[in-house]
């Protein structure tokens, strides 16, 4: 470092923006911007050794912004290309308007002379701009006198700041001086002790106090710690040599403290800490410091509100145990520690869960769960009929574990308004659970807390959200779940609905025991095939048919149509739909088990009535003749002294209800022309069957699907070809079986049924069978489309045409015996829904038939069938002329 440096009177300027450079001290700066190349190029890079620049420390508009020493293009150490009016920070400094008028720049009045101690040049790319990397090294102070332009940068007539050698030998004779030097030098000597014993540099650093002057040595020394800009202000604004002594002192004496108090810190935890808590250093070393700083531990506050809590939930001993470890690891953890979040949210779900806490349940009564039903439901008796005895039973022994409901049915036949109301008349909570779609077991039995992102199943989360340990839950569509790699969710449901089990329940991100007695578990389904046979031996099974058009009546005026209504903003005095319009919905728009096509349809009436309600203005004006005649009248009774009578209305009144005193009022009463208007021309007839089955080798049979009961019609066609066997359709292998049986039994009773002339005539000789069953698209399977196949054929080969008013359904075997077949009233009802008149049955399945409404039965002709003769002897017009042939 040069002892003495003469600079010149006007040196090239590179601001600092929101930085310091003093002298002694060395920096590393990247200049990007047109302004700072240009000027490294000219003063530094073109004069090589020789070069010498001002760093001039500015100031931004805004207080307290922090800069990088780093110079990027356009901030940094640039201020020129988005400055505009540059003012200096006292009164006696100069000032320059910039070209740019966007923001105002303070310059210091003093500045440090730089030299480069080494340059490098770059070029980025693509765009081909030059950079320059500069270290540069801080020489002396100087002052500002004024500031000019030099092309696109500063330069400054400058004043040194520096002493003389002779004014150096008098201040060094002061004994002010020389009290401050050596207390600097004490303070700076145990400074560097101190770091040499944290870094271990072996006493090099202690040579810079012995070759370099004091007042050198005070810049070095700040320039190396990590304080504001005003004290770095403050510093290079301090010229003389005992103020700045005194400053230095200063911020050494307080860079040592702050060394002292961590060592402080440090040996305290150390102190604290035995062998078997050495792991947790960071966490004891955080608390010290919070205990040095005096901060609240907030963290602290929430884990003893945690406690409480969880001592609060009512625990059973064994889970409280398991509880009490894992808040025991939670206090030792940090909140930035891995684990520390999933550890609290586990705890936090423990604390929240119903172990004890139950819903208070009403005193049951009977008279009312029933008028509740009743309310509710419309028909059904034989489910709520169940449902009474079942909360009979809960009346005479609350604590009795009651069997699992499982409603069968097929949509919008009301499965899962009977589970709430099955709630309310327990007085319990109701929470409903879908099973649609659901694939992971782990939805039912929880993640493993192992995993990234675990949580727990749906029953434990729910019963946290309904915070109660006896609620009613529905397990919705528990025969659409599924199964894959990732388990199967209907076995885990097979511990959750077992009484003997489920008391305790084990959730794996729960990982305790949880008592589910006490839970009323209500399940639905569309249909039992699909469910597990061990899952649905732990379930009572509670079949729910579909309604006859009696009960869908009743239903969509009771129901139906006042909740319609409720719903689009309307009332029975702006819109009444009459019996015999329902009527027509439901025959000739709607055929299906529920209601809930029924119910759509009524909407869309709704619709099509709150347009023309909204459109029409009802409000009766009041004309200026009537506006006169009522202020005269008023004027005379007030003249004559007469009281006038008038209505005071209150406050909460809207416009719309004063408005709606003057309205006229004009129901709208929905008409056969306005139902195919909304709804369009009806979509089903009873004509449907007579027009299918108009030509040979067609018959009508029953079937059962998901949504209830449905007619199907069989077509069978013969054509030329090898004797062979079609089927189209979307047809399973049962229902194959069924053709091909079907087709032998009546080959084989050809000659019987005079079929053929003699028993070795072939009846598929040069020709091919092909049976269809419309509606391509539905898949079908089972037996029981059997004697239906039959007909078909039989029909086809003696060209003799079913009745149209008789449907049947039924198995068969290759003897021509009539089997029982399943869904007896689904099918029965769906004949009722179509117009058929004559049913044909498995004399078997007549037992069936007492679930069947009498309404439903008055209207229909049931006829029994042993054998597949019976069936052929009903389902002709004029019965079976050739049975009397038959060998059988």
């Amino acid at each position: 470092m040069a002892e003495s440096i003469e600079l010149p009177s006007r040196l090239a300027i590179l601001p600092f923006r929101n930085k310091v450079l003093l002298p002694g001290a060395i920096i590393r700066i990247r200049c990007t911007s047109s302004s700072s190349v240009k000027l490294v190029e000219q003063e530094l890079w073109q004069k090589e050794e020789k070069g010498l620049i001002g760093i001039l420390p500015v100031r931004d508009s805004a207080e307290n912004v922090s800069a990088s020493p780093v110079i990027a293009q356009g901030g940094g150490t640039d201020p020129i290309e988005r400055s505009s009016k540059l003012h200096t920070g006292s009164s006696e400094s100069p000032k320059l308007v910039e070209r740019n008028h966007q923001e105002v720049i303070h310059w210091h009045p003093r500045g440090v002379a730089a030299r480069a101690l080494h340059l490098s040049r770059g070029v980025e790319k693509p765009s081909g701009r030059v950079t320059y990397m500069v270290v540069l090294e801080g020489l002396c102070r100087f002052s500002v006198q004024d500031l000019s332009t030099r092309g696109t940068y500063y330069t400054a007539r400058i004043t040194p700041l520096e002493m003389t050698k002779a004014g150096m030998e008098l201040v060094e004779q002061d004994p002010d001086f020389i009290s401050l030097s050596r207390h600097f030098k004490a303070t700076a000597m145990e400074l560097m002790s101190v770091l040499e014993q944290k870094q271990k540099t072996g006493g090099r650093t202690k040579v810079l106090l012995e070759t370099i002057p004091l007042h050198k040595l005070a810049d070095i020394f700040v320039a190396s710690f990590e304080i504001s800009f005003e004290e770095q202000l403050s510093m290079l604004d301090s010229v003389d040599l005992k103020v700045r002594l005194s400053k230095a002192t200063e911020l050494v004496e307080r860079h040592l403290q702050s060394i002292h108090v961590a060592e402080k810190i440090t040996q305290k935890v150390e102190g604290q800490l035995s062998k078997s808590q050495k792991e947790f250093l960071l966490r004891q070393q955080m608390r010290a410091i919070k205990e040095e700083l005096g901060d609240n531990d907030d963290d602290e506050d929430d884990l003893t509100a945690l406690e409480s809590k969880m001592q609060n939930a009512g625990m059973p001993s064994n889970v409280w145990k398991h509880a009490q470890r894992e808040l025991r690891r939670l206090k030792k953890l940090q909140p930035q520690q891995p684990g520390y979040n999933s550890l609290r949210v586990y705890l936090e779900l423990l604390a929240d869960l119903p172990w004890q806490k139950a819903s208070e349940e009403l005193e049951l009564d009977l008279k009312a769960a029933k008028e509740r039903l009743d309310t509710d439901h419309y028909g059904l008796v034989k489910v709520k009929q169940r449902i009474i005895e079942y909360l009979a039973v809960r009346k005479l022994k609350p604590d009795a574990r009651g069997p699992v409901l499982c409603f069968v049915g097929p949509p919008g036949v009301g499965k899962t308004s009977l589970a709430s109301s099955i709630a309310a008349a327990l007085g319990r909570k109701f929470m409903r659970i879908s099973l649609g779609g659901v694939k992971d077991e782990a939805d039912i039995r929880g993640h493993r807390r192992t995993y990234i992102g675990s949580m727990p199943g749906r029953l434990i989360d729910g019963l946290k959200r309904v915070a109660v340990c006896n609620p009613v839950i529905l397990l919705d569509e528990i025969d659409k779940t599924g199964s894959d790699v990732r388990g199967d969710p209907a076995s885990a449901l097979l511990e959750v609905l077992d009484p003997e089990q489920n008391k305790t329940f084990n959730d794996h991100y729960l990982n305790v025991p949880f008592d589910l007695s006490k839970v009323v578990f209500v399940a639905t389904a569309n249909k039992m095939q699909p469910i597990p046979p061990a899952l649905l031996d732990r379930m009572e099974v509670i079949e729910l048919p579909g309604y006859t058009p009696e009960e869908k009546l009743k239903i969509a005026m009771r129901h139906l149509i006042p909740r319609v209504l409720d719903q689009h903003g309307l009332s029975s005095d702006s819109l009444q739909i009459p019996e015999e319009i329902v009527k027509i919905v439901i025959q000739e728009y709607t055929r299906e088990a529920g209601v809930r096509n029924l119910e759509r349809n009524l909407a869309a009436l709704a619709r099509a009535a709150a347009v023309k309600v909204a459109e029409q203005d009802q409000i009766v004006p009041l004309s200026q003749d009537m506006h006169r005649l009522a202020s005269q009248v008023v004027e005379n009774s007030l003249a004559g002294g007469a009281e006038v009578e008038m209505e005071v209305l209150p406050v909460g009144v809207s416009q719309h209800e004063i408005s709606s005193t003057f309205t006229i009022s004009s129901p709208l009463v929905v008409d056969e022309e306005m139902l195919e208007k909304v709804l369009g021309p009806p979509k089903f007839d009873d004509k449907e069957a007579a027009e299918r089955v108009v030509t040979p080798g067609v018959s009508v049979g029953l079937v059962w699907t998901t949504l209830g009961g449905e007619v199907q019609f069989v077509e069978a066609s013969a054509m030329v070809g090898k004797g062979e066997l079609h089927l189209t359709g979307q047809l399973g292998d049962v229902i194959k079986e069924s053709a091909q049986i079907a087709l032998t039994w009546v080959r084989s009773r050809a000659a019987d049924l005079r079929l053929a002339s003699t028993e070795e005539i072939n009846l598929l000789h040069g020709r091919d069978i092909h049976i269809h069953f419309p509606a391509g698209a539905v898949p079908k399977d089972g037996p029981s489309a059997g004697i239906t196949l039959v007909t078909a054929l039989v029909s086809l080969f003696s060209q003799r045409t079913v009745r149209a008013d008789t449907a049947m359904t039924g198995e068969m075997t290759l003897r021509g015996l009539v089997l029982p077949i399943g869904g007896t009233k689904d099918k029965v009802l769906a004949a009722h829904r179509y117009g058929i008149k004559r049913v044909i049955l498995p004399e078997r399945n007549l037992k069936d038939l007492a679930e069947v409404p009498s309404a439903v039965l008055a209207n229909l002709e049931i006829i029994p069938a042993k054998r597949m003769e019976d069936v052929l002897e009903h389902a002709f017009d004029g019965g079976c002329p050739w049975r009397q042939h038959s060998k059988l």
